[in-house]
């Protein structure tokens, strides 16, 4: 997390509600011989206290937490590299402008049974946004093939215990300077998001 108060918060309902919508993260745990990391969808529950996702059984992750883990997920939004020229006011350096929510707290193994629950509810969640397609639905695979795949991958929670957001967007700049970069961003940038990133650079979020 960016270490300038003028882009960080501790606005909760700020962080879920930009975690929620992207709902993909790169979890990362300690391990014996250093960080691992796994990318991962996951589903914030209402109150944005837990964290459910599912890993491949040989995923190194999953082998090694057996045990309630401290363990962390990274959300990134969109994201661009900012060019000193775009702002049009003399001395200014390069940076980056870009959004981050960190979900920390411990990593636990569910049991067997919260897995199929858990996969209905993850693909309900996404499959909603994509009306008015009919849901995809578990109950169409045979069930065979069902019980294999549910075989071959495990279910784990995030106790979320504290979040943590970025908004890094050009506030600590003038209006006029923030406003040039936004179109800027939105007409030439590099990285992800830029429209996305141009908007919210145009009218940055309360953080407080």
């Amino acid at each position: 997390m960016h270490p300038n108060p003028a882009f960080r918060t501790k606005n909760d309902a700020l962080n879920l509600q930009f975690a929620r919508e992207r709902g993909f993260g790169v979890l990362a745990v300690n391990g014996a011989e250093g960080p691992m990391l796994s990318h991962v969808p996951y589903l914030l529950t209402g109150d944005g206290g837990r964290a459910d996702v599912h890993l491949v059984r040989s995923n190194p992750i999953a082998r090694a937490v057996k045990d309630a883990t401290p363990a962390v997920i990274a959300v990134s939004g969109g994201h661009s590299y900012i060019s000193p020229d775009w702002y049009e006011i003399e001395d200014q350096v390069p940076t980056w402008n870009y959004v981050a929510v960190h979900l920390r707290g411990m990593l636990v193994p569910l049991p067997s049974d919260a897995l199929e629950p858990l996969i209905d509810d993850l693909s309900a969640e996404f499959e909603a946004r994509l009306l008015p397609k009919a849901p995809w639905l578990s109950d169409k695979m045979t069930d065979g093939l069902k019980a294999r795949m549910m075989r071959q991958i495990v279910p784990f929670r995030l106790e979320i215990a504290s979040l943590d957001g970025t908004w890094k967007l050009g506030q600590n700049k003038p209006d006029s300077a923030r406003l040039a970069a936004a179109k800027a961003v939105a007409d030439a940038g590099v990285g992800q998001d830029l429209a996305w990133l141009s908007t919210l650079m145009e009218t940055p979020p309360a953080l407080d």
